[in-house]
């Protein structure tokens, strides 16, 4: 019989491509679904809400302006850290969510092929709505999809990691940056997945990971004048009408929760088209001046 330790997992916080604990130092209790003691997670502060938007603001640049390829490769380097480290995260979410291994094993493999499925939209997003528009006259008339920067998301309450996967995916996919309020019950499997994004040659900043109490982190980032948009998957009804009305302050985009997310369902493009703008390009055509040039 071994009198070895176990060693015990420290919790951290995921901004900018780094692991800082909250600067508030505070951890709140986390448990299984029965209540028995799993860890001690960071409990977020407003100023580490603020200090995520910096970092998310910081790699919007540099990830918006890689190509939708890069993009795609990045994408599925994550899909492949995953299934490296696919006996861990079937473990943490059989424990958040009281599953069976068998059944935890399943929605870890769905969302392993979930980052996949938008590995490989990213450059073919653009065909779907974009293109050239038909107009009456000598011009033409081209739209194409911009993301649209910073995007809150408030990750799903009770899917602690498909659910996490299919809000975080599509945001990245699209070129935009993300802050994300894990799940206040359930935030393990989003940490660990800070760990997975880190060693993936993703950009530090592209996502940043945020745990504690949900309201408390989700009011500055709604109100916040250099978030663009924000997910509210992971709000009930009350908070987010609050969310709602702190967004509008600055016309943010809102993707409003459903009354009933199925996270198994098939993906959609939805969840990418809520958070690009649309460029429209007019220029005439024919002869211009003495050049004589066409376009």
């Amino acid at each position: 019989m071994s009198d070895r330790l176990n060693v015990l997992k420290t919790y951290k916080l995921y901004v900018g491509g780094k692991f800082p604990r909250s600067e508030s130092g505070r951890v709140y209790e986390v448990t299984d679904a029965k209540g028995k003691w799993l860890a001690n997670a960071p409990l977020a502060s407003r100023k580490d809400a603020r200090d995520a938007v910096v970092a998310a603001r910081k790699a919007f640049g540099g990830w918006s302006g890689a190509t939708a390829y890069n993009r795609g490769q990045i994408l599925y380097r994550v899909a492949e850290m995953l299934e490296g480290r696919r006996d861990q995260y079937v473990r943490e979410v059989a424990e958040a969510e009281g599953l069976s291994k068998a059944k935890a094993g399943e929605q870890v493999d769905a969302a392993i092929d979930r980052w996949v499925w938008y590995a490989g939209w990213t450059d073919k997003i653009a065909q779907v709505v974009g293109g050239g528009n038909p107009v009456a006259g000598p011009f033409f008339n081209l739209s194409s999809p911009e993301p649209t920067g910073v995007v809150a998301v408030l990750a799903p309450r009770k899917s602690s990691f498909l659910g996490l996967v299919s809000v975080i995916a599509p945001v990245i996919a699209t070129g935009n940056t993300a802050v994300v309020v894990a799940s206040e019950t359930s935030p393990l499997p989003a940490l660990s997945l800070g760990e997975v994004l880190a060693t993936s040659d993703l950009p530090g900043g592209v996502v940043n990971i945020l745990s504690g109490r949900t309201a408390e982190i989700a009011a500055p980032l709604a109100a916040h004048q250099d978030v663009n948009a924000i997910d509210l998957a992971g709000a009930d009804e009350a908070l987010a009408k609050e969310l709602e009305i702190a967004a509008a302050d600055n016309l943010k985009r809102v993707l409003r929760p459903q009354p009933v997310d199925n996270w198994a369902a098939t993906s959609g493009t939805d969840r990418m088209t809520a958070f690009l703008e649309t460029k429209t390009v007019w220029h005439p055509t024919g002869s211009l001046g003495a050049s004589g040039s066409a376009y």
